[in-house]
């Protein structure tokens, strides 16, 4: 029997903190789902098949894309995990803050689900200063997030601010 870990976000972009936790997941479990949520009421930047090619093409690259699959999700993230087989979601932590935030998700996501366990992922230093909302901002101002981000992710984000016009 496989062991399968679910890690969700909305991966808009996706950022090399991102690939950091699902390294971190792939050590551990034998497979990652990245569910891509998709919410009628939230605009990204990436359409879902953008951010899903991202996730694909930096995995492969990183040398664990057999481990890894995409799926999508609009509801509870216990229910995703439910969907997918998984016995544990994954979630990264950078700082004091996400941990607070993670801790009431994990007591809500434990109480919902039982049976699925809350992993905290810590971010490797020097990653820790990385989100996605900063790497949007610096790519809508023309700067370069190469840094920040795998390749797939940066031309998606060029293709997406020419769309935004």
């Amino acid at each position: 029997m496989s062991r399968v870990a679910l890690y969700s976000g909305t991966f808009d972009p996706l950022t090399f903190g991102h690939l950091d936790v699902i390294r971190q997941g792939v050590a551990l479990f034998d497979r990652v789902v990245v569910a891509i949520g998709v919410h009628p009421g939230k605009a990204p930047w990436l359409t879902f098949d953008e951010r899903a090619e991202a996730i694909r093409t930096a995995a492969g690259a990183e040398g664990y894309g057999s481990q890894v699959a995409v799926a999508s999700f609009d509801g509870l993230v216990v229910e995703a995990a439910k969907e997918q087989g998984a016995c544990a979601i994954l979630r990264g932590l950078r700082d004091g803050t996400d941990f607070d935030y993670e801790m009431q998700m994990a007591g809500m996501n434990g109480t919902l689900a039982p049976g699925i366990r809350t992993v905290f992922l810590p971010a490797s230093s020097g990653l820790r200063h990385i989100s996605g909302t900063l790497v949007r901002q610096i790519a809508a101002l023309g700067g370069d997030v190469s840094a920040f981000a795998p390749a797939a992710s940066v031309g998606a984000l060029k293709r997406a601010i020419q769309r935004r016009g």
